[in-house]
């Protein structure tokens, strides 16, 4: 077995111009479709969370000065906290259907060309 072959053909297809297949393409539109979504469901939730967690340390007086203002405080921002994580799926399902009916034409497209070319 040569090794060298071996070695020399991998680097060669390294450097060989790459073909981009239309299922590769077709990922990647879906990935592009979905991406928004998911971008800012994840920062929006862990930053809600953080609020919420910031609200419950005030109002447990663990942070502030252990006073009714800080209390009342950590209840107000708590209660942001909550509405924003209980908002956060709503608004990602429909960031998902505004990046799905974006790209849907696109991907319907390139789905069928695969579909036929299998054909």
């Amino acid at each position: 077995m040569n090794t060298d072959k071996i070695y020399a053909e991998a680097i060669a297809n390294e450097y060989a111009p790459k073909e981009t297949s239309k299922v590769k393409a077709l990922k990647r539109l879906d990935i592009k479709a979905k991406s928004p979504a998911n971008i800012f469901a994840y920062t929006f939730g862990v930053a809600m969370s953080l609020v919420l967690g910031v609200g419950m340390c005030l109002s447990m007086q663990v942070l502030g000065d252990g006073s009714t203002v800080s209390f009342v405080l950590g209840i107000i921002i708590g209660l942001v906290g909550i509405v924003g994580v209980s908002v956060n799926y709503p608004i990602y399902k429909k960031l998902l259907e505004n990046g799905k009916k974006k790209y849907a034409f696109d991907i319907i497209e390139l789905a069928k060309q695969i579909s036929e070319a299998d054909e």
